[in-house]
């Protein structure tokens, strides 16, 4: 297969799961974590595409999680993708966009394979063979998307009613309508149909097909994300799509914009394992059960044991979670936060996030680990004028050359090796040993060995805020 003819992943990771909170959050969504397999859901999309025939993907993220994506394709052992960056969320529509116009600079014709970062799928075989007639489909100028079969009336999804047959091409079907989330009802009536599918947000056009699309219906998305895309920068790795422009851009997921209304449509109907993942209920049902259908997950030391529970999932990532004579029940450990809720309440999560947000605390949209492009930290025990953390620095990375005016630092070296820069003297610290930075003073830390360098870090002061923090110089282009 020529490198004209390969299709190209695009993978959209603009998405925060909320109803998977306190997993998921702003600051560190599903899509990184390893919720159905040993990888993250961004890592399984993007081997599904790690095969001949495809093109290196295009990852559309969050500027914020820049380098979670470029450390966990990395880790995948990705070469080659190209991660386009939002200054701010704008929905599918834009994204896909922002990602035809990149690739019809040079192909056209190009066929794109949308598809959202936080999926699950286990047939992976199954899907590449409904992906044929999708591709087929794309290039004879339509909108392909996958129509899963249903398995549950589930009131969740929307629904694709399949039309006829589409000429020519064994496996695809036109489109008779996009159908919106029903009620219970209605999506008993969809499934005992045969006709109706759930739609899996997946979407296969060319560049060409996609913009022309979007011109006709949304022009104004066109405009903006044009002038966005042509106004990027390239910084590292990443293409930074234009902040105003951008902004302009109205926010419409890629179903509104063009699905919905093209006379192009088109569907695969296929039946592949695939979940949305996108609630705790979901999880239960994509997990290994034991006689009395539960579902455990533990991870940290952590440990899960179940006493006269049926039908429930618990998951911890530290403490021991005992639970006693539940059904259909959901508990979630985390470091800082627990949820407890029936299993029928999955899809309202979001309404005790909205309570958290209201209430202004951190958990609603931020992990106690916080995650960098040198490594992450998190913070141990935090009191009057003093907090301690745990710091982890990458091999070869380093954080910024930098200095605080509210508080000064003491680091003691746990694991690994510490180049230290304070001020006029650069120091090698070693395990068992420590430093003391005092206040005001110029310094970095850099790992320049082989391991993850580990160090405790006790800050005392009279201000301990993140934003006290005054970069003078900085590897990856933080101000």
């Amino acid at each position: 297969m020529t490198a004209a003819s390969q299709i190209v992943p695009v993978i959209l990771s603009g998405g925060s799961g909320t109803r998977l909170w306190p997993v998921s959050r702003e600051s560190f969504p599903k899509q990184f974590w390893p919720l159905v397999s040993q990888r993250s859901l961004i890592q399984d999309t993007a081997a599904r595409a790690q095969r001949p025939g495809f093109a290196a993907p295009i990852v559309v993220c969050n500027q914020e999680h820049r380098f979670v994506v470029a450390e966990q394709l990395r880790a995948l052992g990705v070469a080659g993708a190209r991660i386009l960056l939002e200054p701010v969320g704008r929905n599918s529509a834009p994204a896909l966009l922002a990602a035809a116009l990149v690739v019809a600079a040079s192909d056209p014709g190009a066929v794109l394979w949308m598809m959202a970062a936080d999926a699950a799928i286990t047939d992976v075989e199954a899907l590449h063979a409904a992906l044929a007639p999708a591709a087929a489909a794309a290039r004879a100028g339509h909108v392909a998307t996958f129509g899963m079969k249903p398995t549950a009336p589930e009131t969740g999804f929307g629904y694709i009613e399949r039309g006829p047959a589409l000429a020519g091409i064994d496996g695809a079907y036109e489109v008779g309508q996009f159908l919106e989330k029903p009620d219970a009802a209605r999506a008993a009536d969809f499934v005992a149909s045969g006709r109706h599918l759930w739609n899996s947000g997946m979407f296969v056009a060319t560049a060409a097909t996609v913009i022309a699309e979007m011109e006709a219906f949304v022009p104004e998305v066109v405009a903006a994300v044009r002038a966005a895309v042509a106004a990027s920068v390239t910084d590292l790795d990443f293409v930074r799509l234009d902040p105003e422009a951008f902004a302009a851009c109205p926010s419409i997921s890629i179903d509104y914009a063009v699905a919905e209304r093209t006379s192009r449509a088109a569907v695969v109907p296929a039946d592949i394992g695939w979940s949305d993942v996108g609630s705790w209920n979901a999880l239960w049902e994509l997990g290994g059960k034991d006689a009395a259908g539960n579902v455990a997950s533990a991870s940290g030391g952590g440990a899960v044991v179940f006493e006269g529970a049926t039908n429930t999932y618990a998951r911890t990532d530290g403490a021991v979670v005992a639970v006693l004579g539940l059904e259909d029940a959901v508990i979630v450990a985390t470091e800082d936060a627990v949820l407890a809720m029936h299993r029928n309440r999955a899809q309202d999560v979001k309404q005790v996030v909205d309570r958290l947000r209201a209430m202004k605390r951190p958990e609603a949209t931020t992990h106690n680990r916080v995650y960098r492009p040198w490594g992450f930290y998190e913070s141990l025990i935090q009191g009057a004028r003093f907090q301690v953390k745990r710091i982890v620095v990458n091999p070869g990375q380093k954080l910024s050359l930098q200095k605080h005016f509210h508080r000064a630092e003491h680091w003691v070296v746990v694991d690994g090796t510490a180049l230290v820069t304070r001020d006029a003297e650069v120091l090698m610290v070693r395990e068992n040993e420590s430093l003391y930075l005092p206040l005001g003073c110029v310094h970095r830390l850099d790992n320049p060995g082989r391991i993850p360098l580990t160090l405790i870090e006790v800050q005392s002061g009279s201000y301990l805020g993140e934003d006290d923090i005054v970069r003078l110089e900085d590897t990856y282009g933080r101000s």
